[in-house]
């Protein structure tokens, strides 16, 4: 196993012991969008807020493999601050480069980076790709 391997095994178990951005807020100004994957048991809840097309604050809740919540949290930090615009690209960029596919590998996915390896484990792409999907879904 390389470093790297090492370094972004420590980053996601970081954030699945230590979740950023945990907790949903009772807020009708906030977009919600809940994913439940009844395959694995991953149950992912999550929150935007966009004021003036910058995402003030993203919010994330749920249970699952340590995988889908460490993707969750990742997520949740690297999005606020983001214009919708970017939030998106960098989403797409991020559920393509975790399903194999062709991506933007120039496009800074930041802490997100470390989920690259997820594409070599078929069966854990949707554990990776779960919170984007409803992060995309907010955005709507």
């Amino acid at each position: 196993m390389s470093g790297l391997d090492n370094l972004y095994r420590e980053v996601i178990m970081e954030h699945y012991k230590n979740p950023r951005n945990k907790g949903l807020v009772e807020d009708s100004t906030y977009k919600t969008f809940r994913i439940k994957n009844p395959s694995c048991g991953d149950d992912i809840t999550i929150q935007s807020l966009v004021v003036d097309g910058i995402i003030k604050d993203c919010r994330q809740e749920g249970h699952g493999c340590s995988i889908s919540m460490a993707s969750a949290s990742v997520l949740t930090e690297i999005m606020i601050g983001k214009t919708v615009a970017e939030a998106l690209t960098v989403a797409e960029n991020y559920l393509n480069m975790v399903s194999n596919k062709e991506y933007d590998e120039a496009l800074d996915l930041e802490e997100a980076e470390v989920f690259s390896g997820v594409r070599q484990f078929p069966a854990r792409v949707k554990c990776a790709s779960i919170a984007w999907v409803a992060f995309k879904d907010t955005l709507k």
